[in-house]
């Protein structure tokens, strides 16, 4: 059941960007397609000090990868294509999904088995009781400031303003940073192209600055028209469709689960939204925790995998944090030492290229489990992804890819070999699924796979472990210390 406060998908574009890795997450759900469709491919940026270009960067991209390095797309369609998902899966299996509008939890009490809630909605009020509740309510989280618990890091003085604006600009879809630009001094200016002729125009307000002034119809119209005048599209209509204003924060709760609370998203980390960390954080939060719940409501696994939820994603925050706050202190300098550096770094990016180093916005990328508990003791080999890191894409074939094998909803071995390993069927542990692929393919090269190698994939894509040569009885090892199963050596 969904418990959502709201009635409808959100407005305005709010998280905008979407990952590769996002989308390899959503494609395991079956609803990438619809995404790519509506969705903008992205892979360059550029940055401007003044209006000179100081530095550009590329994500990597080629015509084998399965997907972009990030397309551009409003929040308001990823709810709805997510939303339009859960009634099919509805019409098929009636009442798999409960969503409840116009819906808010106003109390709860935690016992050992459970939590009970009490819910307020249009018809009244009620109480209700769940074995697992998952808080996903935002940066102002009622669950969790009602555990008297509070986010932890640091907190930026910095402001921005968002404007959504409908224009008819034929520009290419690629991020723009202007950097104290002549027409809006000392301030920082952000544009991203979306879907439907929307611009997302995100930019700084200076501190003395009072937001409600500064967001006001009359001087939004000015600071917008004065923008698209200087880079040449001022001659084309446009209107204003939504606004807000947020502050940049890296910030996250010691711990991810209470007992039978479990957070997630905005509620147990705030991202800077430097980077695009924020949404995908909260992909990647749902990817990992989900098929941990899932064991352990099916008793396939102990209260343990769930520990492991926390542990690996509070490790995944530290390193989203390190990247995003470098781009925010670069964004928003939070004291005159960092302003210094910057406008220096500015001032010789244009002619000194290993300086403009320095204005890289350094974008999200996947995350790697180094030190997880649930990963193998594994082999040393000459390619592929290490135990913890997402499974590396390959092409296998002309519109089939290797994380096309992957099983959702169970582990998959990856065999290099002409027949897959053989696996005894086990009982209350998570499934395993055996696959071959020939040691001549690309694949096998690409990860350093010679014949008989393995890769064992957890649900989640993430590698649990690898080895040369492995036998039935290591890779159920290996499952059963992922899903932190013991089991009798008589």
């Amino acid at each position: 059941a969904v418990i959502e406060a709201d009635d409808s998908v959100c407005e305005g574009s709010r998280a905008a960007c979407i990952s590769r890795r996002s989308l390899e997450i959503l494609d395991r759900l079956g609803v990438a397609e619809r995404f790519l469709e509506k969705g903008l491919a992205w892979t360059r940026g550029r940055s401007f000090y003044g209006q000179e270009e100081i530095f550009r960067f590329e994500m990597p991209a080629s015509e084998t990868d399965k997907f972009p390095p990030m397309i551009n797309l409003q929040q308001y369609y990823i709810e709805k294509f997510l939303l339009d998902e859960i009634e099919r899966v509805n019409a098929a299996v009636p009442g798999t999904v409960d969503i409840r509008w116009q819906s808010r939890v106003t109390a709860f009490k935690q016992e050992p088995a459970g939590v009970q809630v009490t819910v307020e909605c249009p018809l009244g009020m009620y109480t209700s009781d769940t074995d697992w509740l998952v808080a996903c309510d935002g940066g102002q989280s009622f669950i969790r400031t009602s555990l008297g618990e509070e986010l932890k890091g640091v907190g930026y003085q910095g402001r921005y303003a968002i404007v959504d604006i409908e224009l008819a600009s034929e520009y290419p879809t690629e991020r723009r940073a202007w950097f104290d630009p002549p027409w809006a001094r000392g301030t920082t200016i952000l544009m991203h192209r979306q879907p439907d002729n929307i611009w997302r125009v995100d930019y700084q307000l200076a501190p003395h600055q009072d937001a409600s002034q500064v967001m006001s119809s009359k001087e939004i119209q000015k600071f917008v028209q004065t923008h698209l005048d200087a880079i040449g599209e001022g001659h084309l209509p446009w209107k204003s469709v939504w606004t807000s204003i947020y502050r940049a924060g890296a910030m996250t709760l010691d711990s991810y689960r209470h007992g039978r609370i479990l957070f997630a998203g905005n509620s147990a980390h705030a991202m800077p939204i430097f980077g695009v960390r924020g949404l995908n954080s909260g992909f990647d939060d749902a990817d990992n925790l989900i098929w941990k719940l899932a064991a352990r409501v099916l008793g396939l696994a102990g209260d343990s995998l769930l520990d492991s939820y926390s542990q690996e994603r509070i490790c995944a925050f530290h390193a989203n944090a390190s990247n995003a706050m470098r781009s925010t202190e670069f964004m928003s300098p939070p004291h005159r030492g960092f302003d210094l550096m910057r406008e220096a770094a500015l001032s010789l990016a244009g002619e000194h290229r290993g300086i403009a180093r320095l204005v890289n916005p350094r974008q999200t990328h996947a995350i790697v489990y180094e030190q997880s508990a649930l990963s193998a003791p594994s082999d040393a080999l000459t390619g592929g992804p290490a135990p913890g890191a997402p499974l590396d894409e390959v092409k296998l074939a002309e519109g089939f890819y290797l994380t096309d094998l992957l099983q959702p909803t169970s582990f998959t071995l990856i065999c290099f070999a002409d027949q897959p390993i053989e696996l005894p069927v086990a009982d209350r542990t998570i499934s395993c699924a055996s696959i071959a692929i020939p040691p001549s393919s690309s694949a096998a090269d690409r990860y350093g796979a010679s014949a008989g190698a393995a890769y064992l994939v957890r649900p989640d894509g993430h590698v649990c472990g690898r080895w040369n040569a492995a036998t039935p009885a290591q890779i159920q090892n290996a499952i059963d210390n992922a899903c932190q199963v013991q089991r009798s050596t008589s």
